[in-house]
């Protein structure tokens, strides 16, 4: 199987919990069937949030620079377990002939598995991430996405960053989910890697497709 880059630390728990799950689903039955995973879990870059809004610096060179290192460390393929990273994806393609796996292509064709055809998806996801449409333009015409509330969830991520995932926070995010749900949402699309760590499938009426593990499910199929 191939060597897998990992270009982490957005945030660091989000992309510990990228790297459980990747053990976990891969099928094997001693521990030389294991995945080789070499992880720069770094969480110094530039706020993708506000890089977006032009209130800061371009996290572009930081991911590139960790790219060409775990390519140079023998990565045969590269994921990156951020969502609002992606905006920059092209800078990490562009930079390296390793091939990298979307976790946006992932996660769209997981919701369209989910729900074949669906017409409207609640997206958990920052404001970068929105702002950059990168959701919107993979799913493209026909499907409306939804946002929630940000003056309520960004501070929820930015609490879950900080550590906090506790009753509060969980009964907070599962707020914004069910009003993304009365508001039309056949399926929540959990684009954020911090929310899968306070939101699951038993938390919403609806099904709830997350972008982490559809980058796992992605990740081990690319490494195959």
């Amino acid at each position: 199987m191939k060597t897998v880059g990992v270009i982490g630390g957005m945030g660091p728990a989000a992309t510990l919990d990228f790297l459980t799950k990747l053990h976990a689903a891969t099928p094997a039955a001693s521990e030389a069937d294991h995945l080789h995973v070499i992880t720069d879990n770094h969480p110094h870059r530039a706020d993708r949030n506000a890089a977006m809004r032009a209130d800061g610096p371009s996290p572009a060179p930081s991911l590139v620079k960790t790219a060409i290192g775990l390519a140079a460390m023998g990565a045969e393929l590269l994921v990156m377990p951020c969502n609002a990273a992606h905006a920059w994806a092209d800078d990490i393609i562009a930079a390296t002939p390793v091939p990298f796996v979307s976790i946006i292509g992932a996660a769209v064709a997981a919701v369209r598995a989910a729900v074949p055809d669906v017409t409207c998806v609640g997206l958990l996801a920052v404001e970068a991430t929105q702002a950059a449409r990168l959701y919107h333009d993979g799913f493209g015409p026909g499907v409306t996405i939804l946002a929630p509330d940000m003056d309520v969830f960004m501070p929820l991520i930015f609490a879950v960053k900080a550590g906090d995932t506790g009753a509060d926070i969980r009964a907070r995010m599962a707020g914004l989910a069910a009003a993304l749900v009365a508001g039309g949402a056949e399926v929540l699309l959990a684009a954020c890697t911090e929310v899968p760590l306070v939101f699951g499938p038993a938390d919403a009426a609806v099904p709830v497709v997350s972008a982490t593990d559809a980058l796992v499910a992605a990740t081990l199929a690319a490494a195959a």
